[in-house]
């Protein structure tokens, strides 16, 4: 209910009702696909679904502790910390499009379409939680922090995106399989350009968020279209 609250304020209702509709869309369709062909092969989306709402809730909860405290607390560190954590896997989503084959197959246009839905409705989740907390970094730091703080989180999911998709790791693996994962971050920092997946993918993954945000960003700064007059009678 808390979160519930947080999220329905009138500052953020539409856009959460936006998503939660795409997210219930998306959810149905993957369902639709599971009972129409009896195979549960896409039923990984809708995990992968619910991981990309996190950081939105991470966000939100943040938001409030700073805004209850008016400055930045141990308990606001830590969220902002899960946060960061978390945040990869809004995007991740993105790199599902591995499942479609190369060649065409029965369901191939369904499946592209389905998994492109769920992409996009995890960038945007992503994207919200991270305008969230560009305006904490921008209230704290100011507003060209704020863009620093911007690049720096997107080359961060770049490389977690990596870690996750070629090495397998999760959020969670900080916690429960910290030694793997530091050998695996181990392993890329002596020799990150042994191939192209291991620099050109992060490099390029960030560089696609950065841009993607950048022109979300604009769109919410978009002004309103001045009323246009009927034309003048003849």
């Amino acid at each position: 209910m808390r979160i519930l609250n947080l999220a329905f304020k009138r500052e953020t209702a539409i856009p959460m009702l936006a998503l939660t509709f795409a997210s219930a869309a998306s959810f149905a369709l993957v369902v639709a696909r599971i009972a129409w062909t009896g195979n549960i092969r896409y039923g990984f989306l809708i995990w992968n679904l619910f991981l990309a709402w996190l950081p939105l809730v991470f966000a939100l909860l943040a938001c409030e502790k700073y805004q209850a405290t008016s400055s930045g607390n141990w308990h606001f560190r830590g969220l902002v910390i899960t946060w960061l954590l978390f945040f990869p896997n809004a995007p991740y989503i993105f790199t599902d499009l591995i499942h479609l084959t190369g060649s065409l197959y029965h369901h191939f246009w369904v499946d592209m379409v389905l998994i492109l839905l769920c992409a996009l409705t995890g960038l945007v989740l992503g994207f919200v939680s991270l305008y969230l907390m560009q305006a904490v970094v921008a209230r704290i730091l100011g507003r060209w922090a704020s863009w620093i703080f911007i690049a720096i989180v997107a080359g961060l999911s770049g490389f977690g995106i990596y870690l996750g998709r070629f090495l397998r790791f999760n959020s969670w693996d900080v916690l429960f399989k910290p030694f793997e994962l530091s050998r695996g971050i181990g392993q890329w920092a002596a020799n990150p350009f042994s191939s192209s997946m291991t620099f050109v993918f992060p490099a390029l993954f960030a560089t696609f968020l950065f841009i993607a945000y950048v022109m979300l960003y604009a769109l919410t700064h978009l002004q309103q279209a001045p009323q246009l007059r009927p034309p003048p009678e003849a």
